[in-house]
């Protein structure tokens, strides 16, 4: 399965470790633009004076991690596309562009599935997919938490708890299963 990972679901740290720990588990291919990096850039400086900083660092490693995911749109096709919000539609044009099944985004109104479905798409809830792959392939998602879990406590110096960790990163339901 190809999926267009939208800014929404790169930019907060602990969902964007959750949805390419699932990507690097095999369970999907992650596509996204060099616009959509450029989004994540720009909504860090929100963090405060090192926020832009800190995210171009970590989009640098998403680019050598996974060096044929970024996506230019197709030229003239978002002309003819349309969603709800324009600023939008760079994000269909490199779906369609990359003969993506799905885009993954917390912004449902935006995505309306009746329009994605007329391009072949799949709108994807995080928390949805990510607790969907996780009754597929208990494991798999299990370790990715894992990991996500024991760098966030690193980082923070912290004693987070998974359901905690997962239920802040808008993850309720794989925050449930995991917590169990």
């Amino acid at each position: 399965m190809k999926i267009v990972i939208d800014t929404c679901v790169l930019y907060p740290t602990v969902m964007r470790e959750m949805v390419l720990g699932a990507a690097k588990a095999g369970h999907f291919t992650p596509f996204w633009s060099a616009r959509i990096l450029e989004e994540w850039a720009r909504a860090a400086i929100k963090l405060g004076p090192t926020g832009e900083a800190q995210a171009r660092s970590e989009i640098a490693l998403l680019r050598a991690n996974w060096p044929d995911a970024e996506l230019p749109p197709a030229p003239g096709l978002e002309a003819r596309l349309w969603l709800p919000d324009p600023a939008d539609q760079h994000v269909l044009a490199v779906a369609v562009r990359g003969s993506a099944d799905a885009i993954i985004t917390l912004n449902a109104k935006d995505f309306p599935r009746r329009t994605l479905s007329e391009e072949g798409l799949e709108r994807l809830d995080p928390d949805g997919y990510l607790h969907r792959l996780w009754q597929a392939s208990p494991d798999s998602i299990a370790d990715a938490a894992e990991r996500v879990l024991a760098q966030a406590n690193s980082l923070s110096g912290g004693q987070w708890e998974m359901r905690a960790l997962l239920k802040k990163a808008r993850l309720p339901r794989l925050a449930k299963a995991l917590g169990r």
